[in-house]
């Protein structure tokens, strides 16, 4: 399981070699025990408080522990001090960088998420008769970059760069248009918009994206991979490239949970609060989205390789693949 604190105030330390989770709740309050082999991760809002016995226990059991910012976004972690793996994977990585390895792995991954959204799409299509032609022309559009997106050529990311970040954005604003038009009139939304968020769905997103980010280098961190040298994203981001790079598969796994949540009528006005030129989700909004993420993350199967996978499982082996063939290349 994994516990995820976002209640102000809350304060998790260890007793009786169990986790113990105090906080209150309706003016009272209340302590949780959590024994340490059941526990995966924990996961932590700002305002809460960790004692550093929880932090050495979550050590020695091998549990991640993530701090995040309001929003989501995920500001550090604790790992374990011992390394996870040969270095010559760590080498490999860095070397591809520079070469036709990288532009590979990129087109790869940029075509996979184009692939994944159209998946989307479909399945949205064949449960909106109304709007099926609208959503088949944006589909057949997505389907025209991802064709230009697999014939660039270039021995090197710089030589492609601009281009690919040209097509990624077009798709961008074709997909989310289609999203926000399928959505009842008081959530729809106008593109996407980060901190903060201008409306409600940007809000969930952000915040939907913020944990995907602390699961993807999670999953490449096991597989001996550095977070932080990447392909296209080394010279943008001063922070973790790769989780950039290797997230892009991924990002429609978010924006599938979010858009059921908002279709399904499952967020009102209640799941954020308003703040200065935006939005932001609240504890109840945070729990929300959370359940129903991990849910999909990791109970909902996919086939995978030819057997039934979670996502989250088929993401760590896809991250270990990748290391592999970065090795024999």
């Amino acid at each position: 399981m994994q516990l995820i604190i976002n209640t102000y105030g809350t304060y998790v330390h260890v007793k009786d070699e169990l986790f113990e989770v105090s906080l209150t709740k309706d003016g009272e309050k209340q302590k949780h025990h959590f024994a340490s082999q059941k526990v995966t991760s924990i996961l932590m809002s700002k305002g809460a408080a960790l004692s550093t016995d929880a932090i050495i226990l979550a050590m020695k059991n091998n549990i991640d522990i993530i701090v995040f910012e309001y929003d989501g976004m995920p500001i550090g972690r604790f790992w374990h001090s011992k390394p996870g793996s040969t270095s010559k994977i760590r080498k490999q990585q860095l070397e591809s960088s520079l070469n036709e390895t990288g532009v590979y792995w990129i087109k790869s991954w940029l075509a996979k998420k184009l692939e994944n959204q159209i998946e989307f799409l479909k399945r949205l299509k064949s449960h909106r008769p109304a709007s099926a032609e609208q959503i088949q022309e944006k589909i057949d559009l997505i389907n025209g970059i991802k064709i230009k997106i697999n014939e660039l050529n270039g021995s090197k990311i710089d030589n492609i760069d601009a281009s690919l970040r040209g097509l990624e954005g077009t798709s961008g604003r074709v997909y989310f248009k289609v999203l926000s038009s399928l959505l009842t009139e008081r959530y729809r939304f106008e593109g996407r918009n980060f901190r903060p968020a201008k409306d409600p769905f940007n809000a969930f997103l952000n915040y939907a994206y913020g944990v995907l980010y602390s699961r993807v280098e999670k999953v490449l961190v096991i597989a001996g991979l550095d977070p932080y040298v990447g392909f296209m994203h080394r010279d943008d981001y001063n922070m973790k490239s790769m989780v950039f790079d290797f997230i892009e598969p991924y990002r429609v796994y978010a924006e599938e949970v979010v858009f059921k949540l908002f279709s399904a009528k499952k967020i009102n006005d209640a799941h954020t609060n308003k703040i200065t030129n935006g939005y932001s989700l609240n504890a109840e909004g945070k729990n929300l989205l959370m359940q129903a993420l991990l849910r999909f993350l990791e109970e909902g199967k996919i086939r995978y390789n030819g057997r039934n996978q979670t996502r989250a499982n088929a993401m760590q082996m896809d991250a270990h693949q990748f290391a592999n063939q970065l090795i024999k290349s």
